[in-house]
């Protein structure tokens, strides 16, 4: 063979990641992704932000690096960006946990339900708004008196194990919103959803704040990644 053939060759020659990039994308149709494992399913998402590279490494190295594929979608962007992730590719996952994000909270704010008979997909966009955060936030429910969502309000945000919140602030915007009842619901970043002794001495003030007018606490949820508790399944709400 000719120099300038084997160079010709070369030139028509696809790279290896190729092929694989097609099968990636003939397994993620055929079910939506359900039977991918996170690194694969990673790896997909990868593809369609990085266009001319091999990513099974990098998605494999995310998985290890922050634990999972929900943990890498909500890593800070600081830290995806120290890993070497460019702009682009953080905006990639990042537009992903935002959809699913939206997704939880109109499937959850469009229930004909009441919101307490649909706990699970309660704490579901709990977990998906703020499960995943470095810092504790504080979030507020507002709801009318068929027990339905009117608005959600974040109340405040702290650092990474304390956020302070004003009973006069709940009681301010609940009145605004024309709220019948409220849930609670903040996050712990440490992982353990047992409530604090100020968690509860709080709760126990907001429930109090509102009563005279006549404005119900229904629940206090504290979230983490993985668990969550609940004041009234615990019997710390009458």
């Amino acid at each position: 063979m000719t120099k300038s053939a084997e160079l010709s060759n070369k030139a028509t020659d696809k790279p290896h990641y190729i092929g694989h990039r097609q099968r990636l994308r003939e397994r993620f149709l055929k079910d939506e992704g359900r039977s991918m494992a996170d690194y694969e399913l990673l790896e997909f998402l990868l593809t369609l932000a990085i266009p001319r590279r091999d990513v099974k490494e990098l998605a494999k190295g995310l998985i290890k690096e922050f634990g999972s594929f929900a943990k890498v979608l909500s890593a800070p962007q600081n830290q995806l960006a120290e890993y070497g992730l460019s702009q682009t590719t953080i905006a990639a996952l990042k537009v992903i946990k935002a959809a699913a994000t939206k997704m939880s909270w109109q499937e959850l704010a469009g229930k004909d339900e009441p919101i307490i008979s649909n706990f699970d997909y309660m704490v579901e966009y709990c977990r998906m708004a703020i499960g995943y955060s470095d810092i504790e936030e504080f979030r507020v429910l507002f709801l009318n008196a068929n027990l339905k969502i009117i608005k959600e309000e974040v109340m405040q945000r702290g650092t990474v194990n304390n956020v302070a919140v004003h009973p006069r602030e709940v009681v301010k915007a609940a009145l605004e919103n024309g709220a019948m009842s409220v849930i609670l619901f903040h996050n712990h970043p440490g992982g353990n959803p047992k409530p604090s002794r100020n968690d509860i001495e709080i709760t126990k003030q907001i429930a109090e704040a509102l009563n005279p007018l006549g404005i119900k606490l229904q629940d206090h949820i504290i979230i983490t990644n993985d668990n969550h508790f609940s004041f009234r399944e615990n019997g710390l709400l009458k």
